[in-house]
């Protein structure tokens, strides 16, 4: 990061003795653009902001100008400060350990467990994770929460990235998002369950946690076949299920698609007829249907 200078610095030399009146003048110098350039502490200088937080009333405590990198705080300060002169934030259906990590994440950049980049094999892992299914290599690390308005475990990484959706950190979502990728091992009802709580939880335009999720589902439709969950989850309804079957035939046309470019292509080298495609269809869309093709 830092270049160092191995031709005057690093051997002995003649002695340069440097003018007082110079000396003063370059103290004077970074005295006046220190005082100049905003302190990088000064956020921590700011008022503390008390937030009751959950059915539990948990105490949380944060600095003001922290907070109001996020525009749904920062609204709500000016606006609690309005009404009553007090600084003090109500988050009742907020879950303790997810506002802990989202400010964990103000302040850091980061929250447990750590995306760890391993330089050998250019990859990403979590910090502390587990290998969870025997594949020599890890797995899950703090995969899932309880989470009091569902009634049961959800995906932590999904909880996190629609509260990063409510209260407007962007770069949090894609955080949440990324890690999610990484987790393994989850059961299938678990994967429903925070499909739900995503479709419930973010807007329409939302197109990474919902699009995620799709392709979960159809890459492991093998396992969600046999699912009674998924039955049961079907019956209920949802947007979710549409959008997974719009999903389900464009992977279909895909597969499709590139079978029939395959077969013309080997039939134009042959110099056989043109190809019936419909005809040609149906044993790959039944193949598909059928195995795992990732």
């Amino acid at each position: 990061m830092f270049k160092r200078s191995f031709i005057s610095k690093d051997r002995a030399g003649k002695t340069v003795r440097v003018a007082k009146k110079k000396y003063d003048d370059l103290i004077k110098l970074k005295m006046k653009q220190k005082a100049e350039s905003p302190s990088i502490a000064s956020p921590l200088t700011s008022p503390i902001i008390s937030m009751i937080v959950g059915r539990d009333q948990s105490v949380f405590a944060a600095h003001e100008d922290i907070l109001s990198v996020s525009p749904y705080f920062s609204a709500a300060i000016k606006e609690q400060f309005q009404e009553n002169g007090e600084k003090q934030l109500m988050l009742p259906e907020e879950e303790p350990e997810v506002l802990s990590c989202v400010l964990e994440f103000l302040y850091k950049g980061e929250y447990f467990p750590r995306l760890l980049h391993g330089k050998h094999r250019n990859s990403w892992s979590l910090e502390d994770a587990q290998d969870t299914t025997q594949s020599g290599r890890r797995g899950s690390s703090e995969a899932t929460i309880f989470h009091s308005e569902v009634g049961d475990l959800v995906l932590r990484d999904t909880v996190i990235y629609c509260a990063a959706e409510k209260y407007g950190l962007e770069d949090l979502k894609r955080l949440a998002l990324r890690k999610q990728g990484l987790q393994s091992g989850i059961p299938a009802d678990v994967i429903l369950r925070s499909a739900r709580y995503a479709y419930d939880h973010t807007p329409e335009t939302d197109s990474r946690l919902r699009a995620h999720y799709l392709a979960v589902i159809i890459r492991s439709r093998k396992i969600f076949k046999q699912s009674g969950t998924l039955e049961m989850e079907m019956e209920e309804g949802g947007k979710l299920f549409f959008d997974l079957f719009v999903a389900m035939c464009n992977h279909i046309d895909d597969i499709s698609e590139r079978y029939v470019s395959f077969l013309s292509s080997r039939f134009s080298l042959l110099s056989l007829p043109p190809l019936n495609v419909s005809n040609a269809l149906d044993p790959v869309i039944q193949h598909s249907a059928d195995s795992d093709l990732y």
